[in-house]
């Protein structure tokens, strides 16, 4: 089953200036590589680098996109380079209910539909939901209505105390685990609203923790799981997060598919028995 809320996701926002000199010379000390690196990297010059940063020299559209991409810059900032420096947008942002990505959203879903039982979803750059399979709604089962009103946002439902952080066993832990990855993405994107976002659920509550959680019994640390009751039972989870390779569209390359396996055999036969 598929979930596509309405709403549209506040796109990312980028430091304004002068022009594309500020804005790269951010982007490269944010970095931590010195003009001298950016310029071995990108085939050019300390010197060239200097000049474009202080505004002396304007780069050429292949310079800019060629630094963008040895500073690993988002596609939706590297729009912004462009039009900063005087160029067009060089990448699309297709809405993704548009025709035009009906072969990627087919894909995705046919991927998630058949990681069943086990619950995938798949969120955009603000941890709203875009799709999900019934292994995660299974996961939902009992959530209020209010926190289900669309946009559906993985990082509300996850942390809010009236979603599933309760029925999390090891919630200090995996807390940690998503605030952290939250404040990895916000200093790769510089995104106001996911700063916003992670302000709000950071500021959540914790609940007291569950009597009996010590009884959890013993999970393969690889890494780190999530362990959540479910119906008197505690399933466990290890989260994986896949993205697209060199994605050509903004919408595109903020998607990401979560996939949660199994960490135990207990939790695979349960879910084995609920969906035969």
């Amino acid at each position: 089953m598929t979930i596509v809320p309405s709403g549209s996701t506040e796109p990312a926002t980028t430091p304004t200036g002068p022009g594309v000199g500020p804005l790269l010379r951010v982007w490269r000390e944010q970095r931590r590589v010195s003009q001298l690196e950016l310029a071995l990297r990108a085939d050019s010059s300390a010197r060239h680098i200097s000049f474009i940063e202080t505004g002396r020299s304007r780069p050429s559209e292949e310079m800019v996109l060629r630094l963008a991409e040895h500073l690993d810059v988002p596609v939706r900032e590297r729009n912004a380079l462009l039009l900063a420096a005087g160029y067009a947008p060089r990448y699309p942002e297709t809405p993704l209910d548009d025709p035009a990505l009906d072969a990627l959203r087919a894909g995705m879903e046919q991927l998630i539909q058949g990681y069943e039982p086990y619950p995938a979803l798949v969120v955009d750059a603000m941890y709203n939901v875009q799709a999900a399979n019934r292994g995660i709604l299974m996961i939902l089962d009992g959530i209020p209505e209010h926190l289900l009103e669309p946009p559906l946002n993985a990082m509300r439902l996850t942390l809010h105390p009236e979603g599933l952080a309760p029925r999390i066993r090891n919630l200090r832990e995996w807390r940690g685990h998503l605030l952290a990855q939250m404040e990895r993405q916000i200093a790769l994107h510089r995104s106001e609203p996911l700063r916003r976002l992670y302000e709000e659920v950071a500021a959540y509550p914790v609940p007291q923790e569950t009597p009996g959680a010590e009884s959890a019994g013993p999970v393969p640390y690889f890494a780190l799981p999530m362990q959540i009751e479910h119906e008197g039972r505690v399933l466990s989870f290890i989260s994986s997060i896949s993205t697209f390779n060199t994605p050509m569209d903004v919408t595109v390359a903020e998607l990401a598919i979560e996939t949660l396996l199994p960490a135990d055999p207990a939790t695979v036969k349960y879910l084995q028995s609920l969906m035969p």
